[in-house]
């Protein structure tokens, strides 16, 4: 036991104490967000809005997102990560104050789209500081950590909002979501300043070559809108079918889905660290992770048995861990021929553009054509995505073999 603890230590050496601080950053910043998980029981609970009013205005946080991450990655590459990521934290916790004061749909829609578009600003930016802080053996495991750090703010987060809740009400969320925004600003400021960090891997490029020209990375983008879309039918259609077609308990529901993220903490570091030492190409692994989160859909169909929900997240977990790091290595490594914060902003979007359509057309699905149609048809969609990762695996042999030419 005591040789499994040190071996599990021993995949988190390595990485730089700047990663570290960057990761206690993100998850403070992560946890409070706590607001998220509870906006649309706000919004009718105590606006009084109805679903179809909130189904206007939960598509302004997709698309905040996706003009906040844009918005992001050209500011990294004119005014630098740092300056991006403090601004970014303190904007996010002024407009979270703000945002309570707000009760119309208009303004809800308004105060919405500006609260991620300054939140999301932050993602690329933390991307290439990541990828500065990091040795680039590191990369890919750096990237784990930083996940482990979302995950667990994530998972803290939801918790402390429904005390908070609880005891205070709805109102106290939203200063505390600005607080620990503002405090992560200040630790920024603190541990991360230019003059105080340590950067080990800087990338300079004379003449970077535009993402928009990159025709390797537009088919690695389309490979992750639908790595994006099939993955977060999890988060939105899953519990559904949970409840209403297994007869499973809010309880227990959390339980299955609890084990994601507890999974996820336990083995994701030692798994990439093994993967780093024994594969070479990281779109195979990506392609491997994709194909699981397919098959984690199709088992579903094949038995009423109950045991085959747990094979299914854990079929989804495992790809999930497999997926993640390595796209978002390979995204970092592809910056690297041209403007980091311009890559970085387009692999977020990917998720980001896949956060506005899949949860409707997951609904729509399940409504008109029922749970199995749907896992059948996500199932499709994600093999479709294996055979496009599958051609950009080509795409980059016949890449390198041009320059070794």
């Amino acid at each position: 036991m005591k040789k499994l603890f040190n071996n599990y230590i021993n995949t988190f050496k390595g990485l730089s104490i700047e990663v570290w601080w960057l990761s206690l950053i993100t998850f403070i910043n992560r946890a409070g967000t706590m607001v998220i998980p509870f906006l649309t029981i706000y919004l009718n609970e105590s606006l009084d809005f109805t679903f179809k009013e909130i189904g206007w205005i939960m598509p302004f946080w997709g698309l905040g997102s996706v003009v906040g991450t844009w918005l992001g990655g050209k500011l990294t590459d004119k005014i630098g990560y740092y300056k991006v990521m403090f601004t970014s934290l303190i904007l996010t916790g002024v407009f979270f104050f703000l945002l309570q004061y707000v009760n119309t749909i208009i303004g809800f829609c308004t105060g919405i789209f500006l609260v991620m578009l300054v939140a999301d600003t932050f993602r690329p930016a933390m991307f290439v500081a990541l990828s500065a802080y990091s040795k680039p053996e590191n990369k890919t495991r750096s990237v784990t950590l930083i996940r482990l750090a979302i995950n667990l703010g994530f998972s803290a987060g939801p918790a402390i909002g429904g005390i908070i809740i609880t005891s205070i009400g709805y109102f106290a969320l939203f200063w505390i979501d600005g607080i620990t925004c503002v405090l992560a600003a200040i630790l920024l400021l603190q541990v991360l300043h230019p003059k105080k960090a340590k950067v080990l891997d800087t990338v300079k490029v004379e003449n970077p070559v535009s993402v928009y020209k990159d025709k390797a990375f537009w088919v690695f983008f389309i490979a992750m809108f639908i790595f994006g879309f099939t993955f977060m039918q999890y988060f939105s259609t899953m519990p559904l079918y949970y409840k209403d077609a297994r007869f499973l308990t809010e309880f227990e529901i959390g339980l299955l889905m609890g084990f994601n993220g507890f999974f996820i903490f336990l083995f994701e570091m030692p798994l990439t660290k093994w993967l780093e030492n024994n594969v070479n190409s990281k779109i195979r692994l990506v392609t491997t992770g994709l194909f699981l989160i397919a098959i984690s859909f199709i088992v579903l169909n094949f038995t009423n048995w109950i045991g085959i929900l747990a094979i299914g997240i854990l079929l989804m977990t495992i790809g999930e861990m497999i997926a993640f790091p390595f796209s978002n290595s390979f995204a970092i490594e592809r910056g690297k021929k041209g403007n980091q914060g311009e890559y970085m902003a387009m692999y977020a979007i990917s998720f980001s553009l896949a956060n506005i359509f899949c949860h409707y057309f997951g609904m729509h699905m399940i409504d008109k054509y029922g749970f199995e149609f749907t896992w059948n048809a996500m199932t499709a969609f994600a093999f479709v995505g294996v055979f496009i990762l599958l051609i950009l695996l080509q795409i980059l042999k016949r890449e390198k073999a041009q320059q070794n030419l």
